[in-house]
């Protein structure tokens, strides 16, 4: 195998990756617990989306004496934290990747 052809196909590699990764992004997967009273969103690649909540995941015995408002509050809190630990784990990780690969960038690596 010469050199060109190589080449090619490290570059139909990166492409396919790229289209895979792009794929992952725009499909949701989501989980449940507690019978549907909690649901998360996450796309292909494990990245949080979203969460949603009924009133019973507040409060099982009596959801009806659960506020909307406290519920979306919750809601928003969560999501809030979820985020900020994803973003630190990301960060953490391109460190660490970056000492490994010598701050070489590798596509389809982060």
């Amino acid at each position: 195998m010469n050199i060109m052809q190589m080449m090619k196909q490290a570059q139909n590699l990166q492409k396919k990756l790229k289209d895979t990764q792009d794929e992952l992004s725009k499909t949701e997967v989501t989980g449940e617990a507690a019978g549907g009273a909690v649901v998360v969103t996450c796309d292909g690649q494990g990245k949080f989306k979203s969460i949603k909540m009924t009133p019973a995941a507040l409060d099982p015995d009596h959801p009806e004496n659960v506020d909307p408002e406290v519920v979306e509050m919750v809601e928003d809190i969560v999501t809030t934290a979820i985020l900020q630990a994803s973003i630190k784990a990301t960060k953490l990780m391109e460190e660490k990747m970056k000492s490994v690969t010598g701050g070489i960038n590798i596509p389809g690596l982060f």
